[in-house]
């Protein structure tokens, strides 16, 4: 069985987002970029799976410029086969990358697509979703939890009321979530023997996947600064200062 995992490049969760000052954007100039976290931990799954002897290969691809080929080496690094590169100068919304992704899968024919959950430059938490119900396949999100037996996933979801566990059939899309597990940690070693792993490139043309979106972004702005906050000498003055907000 093979896996698909999405990968995405986005700013690394390390860094101060800064806004450019006319508002059109993130500032990304010098900024170190990295792999989704919530897509680091979808990799990490699928390598435990491969190397528990219940998948044969597992494929990292990536939406993007040439610049997302530094994600995908890491993604061969940490231990996957193949990495493949949709190649677009243009950024997507959710919809076309689960477009693009649904003609990689007709390709591929994986038994099993992970994905994070979202991403955390636009959080929209959209686009396994979409691939599932393009691909007309089961869907499991926000898993904190997968046990692979055959033709049958099982997942713990995390949702409002606590866990849910539920089971699908494959070929299925799982979204994965924090506590799913801890990726590893990528040696010299293996990031020398990552570059010798096949990298495939296909043009988004290629796969008849339109890059025109149904969202306008027209302005970025930094959240509003926090109030200082003041002290309270007893309960009636912190009551009082509730109603005087309009809290209470």
């Amino acid at each position: 069985m093979k896996i698909l995992v999405g990968i995405k490049r986005v700013v690394d969760y390390n860094v101060r987002v800064r806004v450019l000052p006319d508002g059109s954007g993130v500032d990304i100039d010098g900024v170190k970029m990295s792999i989704n976290p919530f897509d680091e931990i979808a990799l990490e799954e699928a390598l435990r799976i491969k190397e528990a002897g219940k998948a044969t290969e597992v494929i990292v691809i990536s939406c993007g410029n040439d610049e997302c080929q530094q994600q995908l080496r890491t993604g061969l690094a940490m231990g996957a086969d193949r990495a493949i590169q949709i190649k677009t100068g243009s950024a997507l919304q959710p919809l076309s990358v689960a477009q693009a992704l649904l003609r990689v899968i007709e390709r591929e024919q994986p038994g099993l697509v992970i994905l994070g959950k979202q991403a955390i430059d636009d959080d929209n938490s959209q686009t396994g979703q979409m691939l599932a119900a393009l691909w007309n396949r089961p869907q499991a999100t926000f898993a904190s939890k997968l046990v692979l037996e055959g033709e049958k996933l099982t997942v713990t979801r995390e949702v409002d009321a606590g866990l849910e566990t539920i089971e699908v059939d494959l070929p299925a899309v799982v979204t994965v979530d924090l506590r799913l597990n801890e990726p590893r940690f990528v040696k010299l070693p293996d990031i020398m023997k990552a570059k010798r792993k096949p990298l495939d490139v296909i043009p988004l043309e290629e796969l008849g996947v339109s890059v025109a979106g149904n969202l306008d972004i027209t302005r970025y702005a930094a959240p509003p600064l926090r109030q200082k906050g003041i002290r309270v000498e007893n309960a009636a003055q912190l009551v009082q200062e509730l109603k005087n907000r309009g809290l209470l």
